[in-house]
């Protein structure tokens, strides 16, 4: 009677033949004996180029198109979800790229309608006026917020993975445009791997790049992003911190129309402890603008040194961590007490 090999034994060889299969979709197969360094950006397929229309992102995809002399393997698909609540830079970005760098970037949107779950689109029928998530708002009767943060889910995450199932695809790697200065993002999306179809793979984070290396690379390019970082990618998220929304309004109220609609239509906030976006409106109109309403983190920099993700105490677009903790003082100094002048952390303070 053969005997059963014991379930030990059987769970590394899993554990083992994964790593070596993300090993691969990281730097591709082994060429050389050990010791040899592997390039992070060569793609092995399946895998999808999760392409979020950001400098950072861009520059993951022009490094591996040149990982692979120009052009992608066959079964290595760059996927843009287009949530039609993007800026129109971003759209003319993402064509750009396409264009520029001759590599096939295919455009999705979410679609209940059709029976895909999605559409594909370019960016002449791309929509530019939330469609796609109005649709989502009305099937779920609520709307998204901090805690049930089902957009990006619903928008961007199931509309690749649902045209990723549509070529026949069962299990693929995501490679995700997460850089080496954003380690706490990777290792949060590292504890979530193995919930879903894909792998992931960071190749910028592999290969040591950070947002320095992102900067120069786009001041060397003849074409840019035409955004700040606190403008992109979805105009007025409500996961952006609320000083980079307030300034937003200042400088384009016109966007603030769409979010104040739905908030209308809902008769719910998208931020259950602020006013909603009628009442952030109407005090960007109202109220000049002071010192602590600046992003202080861009405000000194030029355009070209702006990468798409920033970190200003809001969230990212990709939605892959959670809002940072909020930093309180030790100075003991309570509200009244002239806090604002005495406390060490406040940017007012005569101590600072």
């Amino acid at each position: 009677m053969a005997l059963r090999r014991p379930r030990v034994v059987v769970a590394e060889e899993h554990v083992a033949q994964r790593a070596e299969r993300v090993a691969g979709a990281l730097w591709g197969p082994a060429t050389g004996r050990c010791g040899v360094t592997r390039d992070p950006f060569r793609i092995e397929g399946p895998a999808v180029v999760s392409f979020s229309g950001g400098r950072t992102s861009a520059l993951m995809l022009r490094r591996i198109l040149d990982a692979h002399d120009g052009r992608l393997p066959d079964d290595v698909h760059t996927i843009f979800s287009n949530t039609g609540k993007e800026r129109a830079e971003t759209l003319d970005f993402v064509r750009d790229c396409g264009e520029r760098w001759g590599v096939p970037i295919v455009w999705v949107e979410r679609s209940a309608s059709n029976d895909a779950g999605f559409v594909e689109v370019d960016h002449a029928t791309a929509s530019r006026n939330g469609e796609p998530f109005v649709q989502l708002i009305e099937e779920r009767s609520f709307l998204p917020n901090a805690v049930m943060r089902f957009c990006t889910q619903e928008l961007k995450i199931r509309v690749m993975r649902d045209w990723m199932r549509g070529r026949w695809y069962e299990h693929w790697t995501n490679v995700v445009g997460l850089r080496a200065d954003e380690q706490r993002r990777v290792s949060r999306m590292r504890e979530r791997e193995g919930r879903e179809r894909w792998d992931l793979a960071f190749p910028l984070h592999a290969a040591g790049l950070t947002v320095d290396h992102v900067t120069k690379f786009w001041r060397a390019q003849p074409f840019d992003l035409r955004l700040q970082s606190y403008e992109g990618n979805c105009d007025l998220c409500f996961l952006k911190g609320r000083a980079k929304r307030d300034r937003i309004m200042r400088e384009h109220p016109e966007l603030a129309a769409w979010w104040i609609d739905q908030e209308a239509a809902a008769q719910a906030r998208f931020h259950a402890h602020e006013r909603g976006y009628a009442a952030a409106l109407d005090n960007t109109r109202r109220l000049p603008v002071l010192p602590f309403d600046l992003d202080r983190t861009t405000e000194a920099l030029p355009v070209a040194a702006l990468t798409d993700d920033a970190d200003d105490g809001g969230i990212a677009c990709g939605c892959t961590d959670r809002r940072p903790a909020r930093v309180r003082c030790t100075c003991h100094k309570r509200p009244g007490q002239g806090h604002r002048m005495l406390c060490p952390m406040s940017p007012f303070s005569r101590a600072a």
